[in-house]
């Protein structure tokens, strides 16, 4: 009987610690993070089950005088708009430890890839961009900001 009990106890305990380690492995990625060449930071951020990220701080947030913008956007009606605050990632998910089934916007080239982002540690992204397959892409390094 006492058997039967602990191991009832121990199933349903450990369902509920793994439930509570998922959801803080979910949003594990909330905050902000310095790019690879640490010439910006994204906020990472979370409405409903989706992640985002926008720029919130610019190393150069006014060359020339003026505010950054997006220059080299193919659509000529974004060229002028600023990049602080711009959404870089958007529509990320959640599963099985990835955040997938979103996109990342490269405000260097004005072109917008297919992303998937691991969690390294607990201070550094690994950020990839692809077209396609996630196989064949670009990965980069994010680390969290202080």
């Amino acid at each position: 009987m006492k058997t039967g009990i602990l191991t009832i106890f121990l199933f349903f305990g450990g369902l509920l610690s793994n439930h509570e380690t998922k959801a803080q492995s979910e949003n594990a990625i909330l905050g902000v993070w310095f790019n690879t060449e640490k010439t910006a930071q994204v906020e990472i951020y979370k409405r409903g089950a989706t992640f985002y990220g926008k720029i919130v701080w610019l190393k150069d947030p006014n060359p020339g005088g003026k505010p950054a913008v997006d220059k080299v956007n193919p659509d000529p009606k974004l060229k002028t708009r600023t990049l602080m605050g711009l959404n870089l990632l958007e529509g990320l998910r959640f599963d099985d430890g990835i955040w997938d089934d979103g996109t990342i916007y490269d405000p260097k080239s004005g072109k917008t890839y297919s992303c998937q982002i691991t969690l390294k540690s607990a201070n550094i992204l690994e950020v990839k961009g692809y077209i396609g397959f996630s196989l064949i892409g670009r990965t980069v390094e994010w680390t969290k900001a202080k």
